[in-house]
């Protein structure tokens, strides 16, 4: 499979994987307090988008939790995504940006988002978050590639190099 090819299935799979699964671990990079933290992804798709594609991620946060705040120091961010199933992984590269704007509120909220919030969307505490990805890092996880892996071993190659271009990819999200 080609590079470009294998880029693009990864990609795919991610946005997948992210929609049956939205949780990720994000925090920013330089900070006093740099521990990622559990957060639920949002992905708004432009209308008329393949989801495949996959859209903007965007975060409901709280005003006064220490990832929030400190986006006032530094706004680099890295998030670490693990699918359900163990079968794939990522870890993205951004930015985190906080967003005023009562239509994507109203479009993204939901009565997941709700139950975090006293106030529902008046809740003063409620912050929503942009994160604009640079770039990913994504890794398939194949049933089977240990023991693959280990046959490799045993007639002399080295299965790290082969399993990695099959099965992990650099893409910009």
């Amino acid at each position: 499979m080609a590079d470009a090819e294998r880029e693009q299935e990864l990609k795919e799979l991610f946005w997948k994987e992210l929609a049956s699964s939205p949780f990720v671990m994000i925090g920013l990079q330089g900070v006093e307090d740099s521990r990622t933290r559990p957060w639920t992804a949002q992905v708004d798709a432009p209308d008329g988008a393949d989801k495949k594609d996959g859209g903007t991620i965007y975060f409901f946060g709280a005003k006064s939790e220490a990832l929030v705040k400190g986006l006032a120091q530094n706004n680099r961010a890295v998030a670490t995504y693990v699918s359900k199933g163990h079968d794939l992984f990522a870890h993205i590269h951004g930015t985190l940006e906080p967003i005023e704007d009562r239509a994507l509120v109203e479009k993204l909220w939901n009565p997941f988002v709700a139950s975090w919030y006293k106030e529902g969307k008046e809740d003063p505490d409620l912050q929503l978050v942009r994160f604009d990805t640079s770039n990913a890092e994504i890794w398939k996880s194949e049933a089977g590639a240990t023991l693959v892996a280990a046959a490799l071993r045993m007639i002399g190659r080295d299965p790290g190099k082969d399993h990695q271009r099959a099965n992990q990819a650099e893409v910009a999200l």
